[in-house]
């Protein structure tokens, strides 16, 4: 790898890899301060300063940094998760330089104004509207609130109607200055890049940046419950979750592996058990999520409300074997095959080759070599994964979250108390 680090004075870090043989460059200012960062009454405002970074700074209209950008051919964009915001524009190699000082703009200088705030408030309106025609977002948004229940890391990260109506200027302003601190930003480009100009051209832009954000975050507290809501769908959406591990975790491969055998592709046990076999749905698979200092691992999978008893029973069947008996040894050979072409294909995009060396310095301080994260991939045995689901089994807390059961969502919730009980058989 090509990957260089330096800091500036004020402690914004910055990464970039030089990827040989790309005519084209991700530059992105990676903030690590996202919708877990909100009080109460800021829900959706991390969400909602994304958004208006867009909407023009005191030298540029929103029209105009829409053309300054697509005119150089190049694309500008952001994604608001639980505990980052991530600003990144992707360019050729001549103008790496344009993309990061319209990033520095947007993040540095954005305006706020009355009408373009109003404006922006109504479009996130509509995509809360939209989340709610879409069962497969509300079952999740339903899961998370039960597994970190009455904190912000288990709230929609768009915020509600109500919250978003309300939000002023001042209040994306209040959390900007308490979030967006030096020492919790991180410059990453890859591609087509040279890091002593990126450094130089960071110099210019953001030393002026308060080196610390004065905000705490909270520690995740991992409850479970269960939780449905009965509006109707064509299909039924279920979802089982446990507590998995955080980003950086020595088990967190381990965690991964085990999602990935119990539903992580064609071959998993989940899809040819319940859709190959049985039938029992067309979408299932397992999920692993980690966050600074919690996870989540689980299944999701939609069926009809009729067939959700089954599948329920028999997809959580599948999570027991797995923490009695392990995994095959073919099993566990695939799963890690999975992570390793992951890994080497990420690696021809420069944009998620920009998220991944980002990601690094957040989780763990430095960059991570391909043959050090290999590994750690190679290091997981069948006990390790096997220990995972003993984990689950051992600890009270289970996730069932059931959208459009029309009745039927109690079968859900007895199944996961089965599992816990012991008295679902693999």
């Amino acid at each position: 790898m090509t990957v260089e680090t330096s800091q500036l004075a004020n402690g914004m870090r910055i990464v970039t890899d030089r990827m040989p043989g790309l005519e084209t460059a991700t530059v992105g200012v990676f903030v690590t301060a996202g919708a877990r960062s909100e009080t109460d009454n800021e829900h959706g405002v991390a969400h909602f300063l994304e958004h208006m970074a867009f909407k023009g700074t005191p030298t540029r209209s929103p029209i105009e940094i829409a053309e300054e950008i697509e005119g150089a051919g190049g694309a500008l964009n952001a994604v608001t998760s639980s505990e980052a915001t991530n600003y990144y524009a992707r360019v050729l190699k001549s103008d790496v330089e344009l993309g990061l000082n319209l990033i520095g703009d947007l993040l540095l200088n954005p305006s706020f104004s009355d009408e373009e705030m109003d404006r922006e408030r109504e479009v996130i309106l509509q995509e809360i509207a939209a989340t709610q025609d879409s069962p497969d977002d509300i079952v999740f948004d339903l899961a998370l609130d039960e597994a970190y229940p009455n904190q912000s890391l288990g709230r929609s990260i768009l915020g509600t109607e109500r919250t978003i109506s309300r939000h002023s200027a001042a209040d994306l302003r209040r959390f900007r200055n308490e979030n967006y601190s030096a020492s919790r930003m991180i410059l990453s480009a890859a591609g087509a890049v040279d890091h002593d100009a990126i450094h130089k051209l960071a110099e210019s832009l953001f030393t002026g940046l308060p080196e610390e954000a004065p905000r705490p975050i909270k520690r995740a507290k991992f409850e479970g419950g269960h939780a449905t809501v009965d509006k109707r769908f064509e299909q039924c959406h279920v979802i089982f979750a446990f507590e998995g591990f955080p980003n950086g975790h020595e088990d967190s491969f381990a965690g991964r592996i085990f999602a990935g055998i119990a539903g992580g592709g064609m071959a998993s046990r989940l899809f040819q058990e319940v859709r190959e076999k049985r039938g029992l749905c067309y979408d299932i698979h397992a999920f692993d999520w980690g966050y600074s200092d919690s996870g989540i691992i689980g299944l999701h999978a939609a069926t009809s409300a009729q067939q959700l008893k089954e599948l329920s029973a028999l997809s959580l069947g599948i999570f027991a074997d797995l923490a009695e008996n392990g995994p095959t040894d073919r099993e566990l050979a695939r799963a890690k095959a999975q992570i390793k072409a992951g890994l080497f294909m990420s690696l021809e995009s420069c944009e998620s080759r920009a998220g991944q060396i980002a990601w690094d310095l957040m989780v763990f301080g430095r960059t991570i070599s391909n043959e050090e994260l290999i590994e750690k991939v190679d290091s997981i045995t069948r006990e390790h994964v096997q220990a995972v689901g003993l984990g689950f089994r051992e600890r009270p807390e289970i996730v069932s979250a059931v959208v459009g059961g029309r009745g039927s969502a109690a079968a859900a919730a007895d199944a996961a108390e089965a599992f816990l009980s012991g008295e679902l058989a693999a």
